[in-house]
């Protein structure tokens, strides 16, 4: 039997894909970065390339080239010029709070090594296009691991509303390396559920550039590896190799640069007040309470499902279900974060029915939940057709519009994630258990 959805889309869902993407990439352009720019020259805010790879590329650089340790005031301050277009003043109370410091893993220059010779602009635009096609192919592979959907023009479908994704849009126009590692992740559990186990282990490896993204995602296949370690340990060896040469190389580079990569975090979050989503939503006591509840209930189902296959329906499931906490429980609220939504989004869109005819309330949560995620297409639509006839000033003063709903998303795609895997992962646990 095929799942729901899994025909040729009909032309108004083509229409409708196509429209909401525009709205957010022309929303960008009309509403967006025009705010932006005249609220910086009111302000007297410094813009420059405002790339994230930018102060990666440029640690690397100082550091390959002239052997200068990345995380350096000197190097801040030389990163803060390209990046923002000079160095930030302090006594300046309306420049931006983020240093824009080294506030990575030493290991990351290692990957950047073979473009430090090159021009920052010609850089910049080849890691843009990587940007687009890989998170065009981790798409691909969801809907692959998920098993949804069959058609080629579904699959088209779903590309086209990828890309014109509010996350996808601003990690875009960032250059977010959330973007590149949610794709290595997706690669990663692809080539699990292709027994490639050893390939695995090196993607997760490389994907632990960034710790916060990756924590989880590694803790649920430690689980998982412990449900059969005699045929599941190989990843998790050239995971641990290539982890092994990565910090010692760094190490060698820049001796005791551990303790200094946990001290640039912790300021980073000092300087930027960066907090979790639950957090920002319910406060910071109410907050932690659900963070920790969120963690237990993760747990539970992680060790649930340890004993089926990566090919296993189970095995999806509670991988969507640990990225969509991922966005829940990393220290950070930034959209773009939300790009790790993607496979918890399409198996609720594969599972609608079934959701659906669970009675009233869940009903209710899937509609609130299905508002939550296309509020930022239906509102960029809006303003887009309201910048044609009304001032751009008056069309700027909305630009938060579109970002109304993307605090609670996670949280409602986290529980309801939650609610419907427990169903399936508890059922097919008491089967692997009496079988």
């Amino acid at each position: 039997m095929k799942n729901p959805g899994t025909g040729s889309p009909a032309l108004w869902m083509w229409v409708t894909a196509f429209v909401c993407a525009a709205g957010i990439w022309l929303f960008a352009q009309r509403v967006l970065i025009p705010f932006q720019v005249v609220d910086a020259a009111a302000h007297q805010r410094p813009r420059g390339n405002l790339s994230d790879l930018y102060p990666r590329w440029l640690g690397a650089r100082e550091l390959l080239l002239h052997k200068r340790n990345p995380y350096s005031p000197d190097v801040t301050r030389e990163i803060q010029a390209g990046y923002y277009g000079r160095v930030l003043d302090p006594v300046r109370p309306n420049d931006p709070k983020d240093q824009e410091a080294f506030a990575y893993p030493v290991y990351i220059v290692f990957y950047l090594a073979p473009v430090v010779d090159l021009p920052f602009a010609v850089v910049k635009q080849a890691f843009l296009w990587l940007l687009v096609v890989m998170t065009l192919a981790s798409a691909l592979i969801w809907m692959r691991v998920l098993h949804w959907p069959e058609s080629g023009g579904m699959q088209a479908l779903v590309l086209v509303l990828t890309l014109g994704s509010l996350p996808a849009m601003q990690g875009l126009k960032l250059q977010q390396m959330t973007l590149l590692v949610a794709s290595l992740l997706a690669i990663a559990i692809l080539l699990l559920l292709k027994d490639r186990q050893v390939i695995a282990g090196v993607l997760l490896a490389a994907a632990s550039i960034k710790p916060q993204v990756a924590v989880l995602p590694l803790l649920w296949l430690a689980i998982w590896t412990f449900g059969d370690i005699r045929r599941r340990y190989r990843w998790a060896v050239a995971f641990a190799a290539v982890m092994a040469v990565q910090i010692a190389a760094a190490e060698y580079y820049v001796p005791h640069w551990i303790p200094r990569f946990w001290q640039a975090i912790g300021e980073y979050r000092e300087y930027t007040g960066a907090m979790p989503v639950a957090e920002v939503f319910t406060g910071t006591i109410l907050g932690r309470i659900v963070e920790v509840l969120a963690f237990v209930l993760l747990i539970g189902a992680c060790w649930r499902a340890r004993p089926h296959p990566a090919s296993s329906s189970t095995f999806a499931v509670t991988t969507s279900v640990v990225l969509a906490l991922t966005v829940l429980l990393i220290p950070t609220d930034s959209v773009y974060n939300q790009v790790l939504l993607m496979p918890a989004l399409l198996l609720l869109v594969r599972d609608r029915r079934a959701i659906w005819d669970r009675g009233m309330g869940s009903r209710l949560f899937l509609g609130i939940v299905a508002v939550l995620v296309v509020w930022p297409w239906i509102s960029s639509v809006g303003l887009v057709v309201l910048s044609l006839v009304l001032p751009s000033d008056t069309i700027q003063g909305a630009w938060a519009v579109p970002f109304w709903t993307v605090v609670p998303t996670p949280l409602g795609v986290a529980a309801l994630m939650l609610a419907h895997a427990a169903r399936g992962i508890f059922a097919d646990s008491v089967v692997a258990a009496t079988s």
